[in-house]
Order: C-alpha cells, then structure tokens, then sequence
C-alpha cells in the first residue's frame, strides 16, 4: 500500500551479504523533534542491524545452533527413556 505520506529512513548495508544486501529502517516521525541528530540515527540504525545480523548471543546458543539434528534427536530419545524409566520405578 502507498500512502501519500513522505518518510525519512535509514538504509544499512549488510555485513554478512549472503542472503541480504540491505536493511531499510523506518525512521519515527518524532525522532527528530527530540534532538536527534542523523549521525545518530545511522549509528543507531547500524547497532541494531548489526545486533540482528551478526547473532552475538553468547557461545552456549551458538554451541546449540551448530548441533546436528542427530544429537536432538538421541537428546529426546535419552529424556523419553529416563522418563518411561522413573515412571516405570514408581
């Protein structure tokens, strides 16, 4: 849908361009009545860009992310079995 409304935004170039070549924010129309400058609007455009692209969770997601589908499944298996087995004790 195209409104008749012009929109200030902020276009980020990708670091890791193998699946996009841009993001593309849309900047609030308040943004610039509190002062903000556009230098930081691009600083803060980036931040967020480079927060979703580049996946910094921390080693213990990754370290989840990289298992393969095999290790889930014997994960499930072995929780299925611990549980048949303390059900099957009580």
């Amino acid at each position: 849908m195209v409104k008749g409304i012009s929109r200030r935004v902020v276009v980020v170039d990708s670091p890791d361009q193998r699946f996009f070549e841009q993001a593309i924010f849309i900047v609030r129309n308040d943004a610039a009545g509190e002062g903000v400058t556009s230098r930081e609007l691009v600083e803060e455009a980036r931040r967020v860009a480079r927060n979703y692209a580049g996946g910094d969770h921390g080693r213990l997601s990754r370290a989840w992310r990289e298992l393969s589908p095999a290790v889930y499944t014997l994960m499930g298996a072995g929780a299925m079995g611990l549980l048949w087995m303390i059900v099957a004790l009580m």
